[in-house]
C-alpha cells in the first residue's frame, strides 16, 4: 500500500509539472507576441513622426497631433531573446507594454544583426523594456558628439555579441538616416564613464551589460562605438 500511495503521489507531481511548464510557455510566448506589437507600435510612431516634421519643420511633433489610423511602411521590428528572464522581469516587462509613452526619437537598425528597434529618451526600465534608450547627457539627436544609446544584453541588445569592427550602423532620424561605422569595441567597468566621453566627430556609442549569459547583475560593459561615414570619409582624405 505504502508503494502504491507513492507511485500516485509521484503520478500527481508529474501532471502538476507538466500543467505548469504549459502555462510559463503560455506566458512567454503571449509576452513575447505582445513586445512584438509595441516594438512595431513604437516604428510606426515614429514614422509618422518623421513624416509630420516633414510636412511641418517648425512644428514639435506630437503623437496626440498625428492619425494614428493612417497605414505607414514599417521596418520590420525584432523580438527580444526572453530565455534567461525571471517570472518578475516578465511581469515588469508585460506592465510596462500596457503603458503609453513619448514617442520614439529615433530607429537603431543594424541589418547584419537583424536589429531594428526604437530609441527613446532615457534608459530607465519603461523605454529599456520597449527598445532602447538615449543616456542623457549625451549628444542629442542629429548633433555632432558622442550619442550614447543603451539596452538591455538579454533584451534588443543581446544581438551585439555578435557584432565586428568595420559593420555598419543605421540611425534614421526625422532629417534622414545617418550611418555608422564600427571603430571599436571593448569591455570596461561599470564606472568607466569615459567611453561616453563628448566627442567633435559624430560617434554612436551603444553600451549594454556584459557578459551576455550571465546570472544577476553583469559585472562590467560591453562597449560598442561608431562614426559617422561621412567624417570618416574628412579624416581618409
Amino acid at each position: 500500500m505504502p508503494g502504491k500511495q507513492l507511485k500516485r503521489r509521484l503520478g500527481w507531481l508529474e501532471i502538476g509539472l507538466y500543467t505548469g511548464g504549459v502555462a510559463l510557455l503560455a506566458v512567454f510566448f503571449y509576452v513575447r507576441g505582445d513586445a512584438d506589437r509595441m516594438r512595431k507600435e513604437g516604428l510606426r510612431v515614429f514614422e509618422q513622426v518623421a513624416v509630420h516634421s516633414e510636412l511641418q519643420p517648425t512644428a514639435t511633433p506630437s503623437v496626440s497631433s498625428l492619425d494614428t489610423s493612417r497605414e505607414q511602411p514599417v521596418t520590420q521590428a525584432m523580438q527580444p531573446n526572453q530565455d534567461l528572464w525571471a517570472e518578475k522581469r516578465i511581469r515588469e516587462y508585460e506592465e510596462s507594454l500596457k503603458q503609453a509613452g513619448d514617442p520614439p526619437l529615433a530607429v537603431l537598425t543594424i541589418d547584419k544583426l537583424d536589429i531594428a528597434v526604437p530609441v527613446y529618451n532615457g534608459t530607465d526600465d519603461f523605454n529599456l523594456n520597449r527598445g532602447v534608450g538615449r543616456v542623457k547627457g549625451t549628444a542629442w539627436i542629429d548633433t555632432d558628439g558622442n550619442l550614447g544609446i543603451a539596452g538591455h544584453r538579454d533584451g534588443f541588445f543581446r544581438p551585439l555579441k555578435d557584432i565586428q569592427k568595420g559593420d555598419t550602423i543605421d540611425l534614421q532620424t526625422a532629417r534622414g538616416t545617418v550611418t555608422y561605422e564600427v571603430s571599436s569595441i571593448t569591455i570596461v567597468d561599470p564606472d568607466d564613464v569615459s567611453v561616453l566621453a563628448p566627442t567633435q566627430e559624430r560617434t554612436i556609442t551603444l553600451v549594454t551589460c556584459y557578459p551576455f549569459y550571465y546570472v544577476g547583475h553583469a559585472p562590467k560593459r560591453y562597449i560598442v562605438t561608431a562614426t559617422a561615414e561621412h567624417f570618416l570619409a574628412k579624416t581618409k582624405k
